[in-house]
């Protein structure tokens, strides 16, 4: 949706403004919306049914040039904004006298759980990235300077333009695409939003579709391929309808983005359960891919891993709901464990699955 959004933009920008009213069926976009959308969405489809060496290709050219452009974007906020000082001189809303005055920690929790769930999906299908390093020192190597070194660098571009905004054009602007629209100069303009559009395609392959493919072919390999699986993923991804999803900040981050950590959270526990702690670090490699072996379980299903998945969902089920339908009330408590809702699963699966597998 961004990649489209950035699109579309970029149309504008060359060739003049659309003028079209929201459409109610659309879930309220507009026709030249949803159009450029599909675009940017079969850019991405044709990247993805050339297979993982595609995607390789992509992510790999990809990098330096959004390294670059977001340097650019950065000395252009310290231009604009006349320093450093400018630049980050947004005063806090949680501070006193501000519009959130006391309520740090009310925002602060259910921000960190958000961001800990929307890394925690790659987290848990790393390996699908991994497995193609030469050595496990590479995939290390890679991690470690790949993840938390330029995520943090990108996170601190994100905060410092957004607060720049204030300085230069006297509002907060967190929109990535509404800011580089307002670059003066069309060459600017349109090398962000080109450098936009390539981050969305690297980061939304890597991140959103080489892992539910997997998935899909992991449940059905003889019936679908990775490039299947990438396509019915892509399919996903306009059922979803993701305009609807970032329309509200609320429903983004507190719903969805919390919501869905209230699942991750338990997997990801279930997993550093049993491999660190049941199993000892200690796997049976042709166990792995035999039909008769000690990781089938029951045809195929660990169910006590379900069940230790289920206790780890259910603490932060009552506030799930709250949040999803608010005239269904529930105790303070509830809704404080669901605010942490990936570190309450987290934890609680780990003693649930340790408690079921203990003979």
């Amino acid at each position: 949706w961004v990649g489209g959004t950035s699109l579309l933009t970029l149309y504008e920008a060359l060739v003049g403004p659309f003028s079209a009213a929201p459409i109610a069926f659309l879930g309220g976009i507009t026709m030249p919306q949803f159009s450029f959308f599909m675009i940017f969405w079969l850019i991405q489809v044709l990247v993805l049914i050339k297979g993982i060496e595609s995607i390789r290709i992509v992510e790999k050219y990809s990098a330096p040039i959004l390294i670059g452009l977001s340097t650019a974007l950065l000395i252009w906020a310290f231009w604009r904004a006349n320093g450093i000082g400018p630049m980050l001189s947004a005063t806090s809303q949680f501070g006193p006298g501000g519009a959130k005055e006391g309520q740090f920690m009310k925002v602060f929790l259910p921000s960190v759980t958000a961001n800990v769930g929307f890394w925690s999906t790659l987290s848990l299908n790393i390996p699908d990235f991994t497995r193609y390093a030469k050595s496990q020192k590479a995939q290390l190597t890679g991690q470690a300077i790949g993840l938390p070194v330029f995520m943090a660098l990108f996170s601190f571009l994100g905060v410092a333009v957004t607060s720049a905004t204030t300085v230069i054009f006297g509002q907060v602007i967190s929109d990535p695409v509404e800011v580089v629209s307002r670059i003066q100069g069309l060459t600017p303009t349109v090398l962000s939003l080109i450098g936009l559009m390539l981050a969305t395609i690297s980061t939304n392959i890597a991140a959103n579709v080489v892992a539910p493919a997997n998935a899909l072919v992991n449940l059905a390999p003889r019936k679908v391929s990775f490039t299947k699986g990438a396509f019915i993923t892509a399919l996903l991804g306009i059922v979803t309808q993701p305009w609807r999803l970032l329309s509200s900040t609320e429903g983004y981050i507190f719903t969805w983005l919390i919501g869905y950590s209230a699942l991750l959270g338990p997997i990801a526990g279930i997993i550093i359960a049993d491999y660190f702690l049941v199993r000892d670090r200690t796997l049976d490699i042709d166990a792995l891919y035999s039909t008769s072996g000690s990781y089938w379980y029951s045809n195929g299903y660990h169910f006590k891993a379900f069940l230790a998945m289920a206790i780890g969902v259910l603490p932060s089920l009552p506030g799930f709901i709250n949040m999803a339908i608010p005239s269904v009330a529930v105790p303070k408590f509830f809704q404080t464990l669901y605010s942490c809702a990936w570190f309450v699963g987290f934890g609680v699966s780990i003693f649930a699955y340790l408690a079921l597998t203990r003979e």
